[in-house]
């Protein structure tokens, strides 16, 4: 049964059953594969995604409770031609490796700091908190955070 969803700024309509998690709409039917799976249970934010302005875990979110809210991938922040500024501040400092907490890391951060653009960098690492990287990038990951947070807020 169709569903019709904001994905990336564009309304589209998924053949997908409403109780399907939203993970796997976006990942099998939708085919945007920056979103992952992770624990399958909202606890390491491989499958991040933004509802509007909030990070919500796509894993355990039916697809059908979505509503009419926009929903934001880690691709539907920019594109490898124009990444977005917090994209492009990630690729400068080297801060990934496997990239499979890239969505909830890149996104919980982007959301901190749209609510909260001269958040500390301790707290930017309590948002980061809930979500887990498996290559232990952090360092790099916060360097990258803190010039996206500075560019946009010099002091």
């Amino acid at each position: 049964m169709p569903t019709s969803l904001v994905l990336n700024g564009k309304t589209i309509s998924l053949d997908a059953d409403p109780n399907m998690p939203l993970l796997w709409a976006i990942r099998e039917v939708a085919g945007l594969t920056g979103t992952k799976f992770g624990c399958g249970m909202a606890q390491c934010g491989a499958c991040t995604v933004m509802m509007g302005t909030q990070v919500i875990r796509s894993c355990v979110k039916p697809v059908g409770s979505v509503g009419n809210a926009a929903i934001t991938t880690l691709e539907g922040l920019g594109t490898p031609e124009s990444p977005h500024p917090i994209q492009q501040a990630f690729l400068d400092e080297g801060a990934m490796q496997c990239g499979y907490c890239l969505s909830g890391v890149i996104l919980t951060a982007k959301a901190l700091l749209d609510a909260r653009p001269d958040a500390n960098d301790e707290e930017i690492r309590d948002a980061l908190g809930g979500v887990l990287c498996r290559c232990f990038a952090h360092a790099r990951m916060l360097r990258a955070i803190q010039r996206y947070r500075d560019a946009r807020h010099p002091s």
